[in-house]
């Protein structure tokens, strides 16, 4: 079951990254929340993108606010990216 007041923090920070990085590359995931497409490149349209995160809402959180870094998280796990363009470093944190 989805949580209110993280759904709400989720899809906050979801649309800052899209405005922060706009296009359509890159699909960040984080179930079951929200998921977005950003980041220049080629323009996905159909099926599995070239390029996929994925991570559960806690540490998303996490990274927009600055708790933890884009190296942590890959290194212990917790961050799932495949594909060119899958590394959000220069974009985070958000805030």
């Amino acid at each position: 079951m989805r949580d209110p007041e993280v759904l709400s923090e989720v899809k906050k920070y979801l649309d800052l990254l899209a405005k922060k990085a706009p296009g359509y590359s890159v699909e960040v995931r984080i179930p079951p929340y929200g998921a977005i497409q950003c980041i220049e490149g080629p323009v996905h349209r159909r099926g599995t993108p070239r390029a996929v995160i994925e991570m559960n809402a806690k540490t998303f959180i996490a990274l927009a606010i600055g708790e933890i870094n884009w190296a942590e998280g890959v290194s212990n796990g917790s961050i799932i990216a495949s594909g060119e363009r899958a590394d959000l470093t220069s974009y985070l944190p958000l805030l």
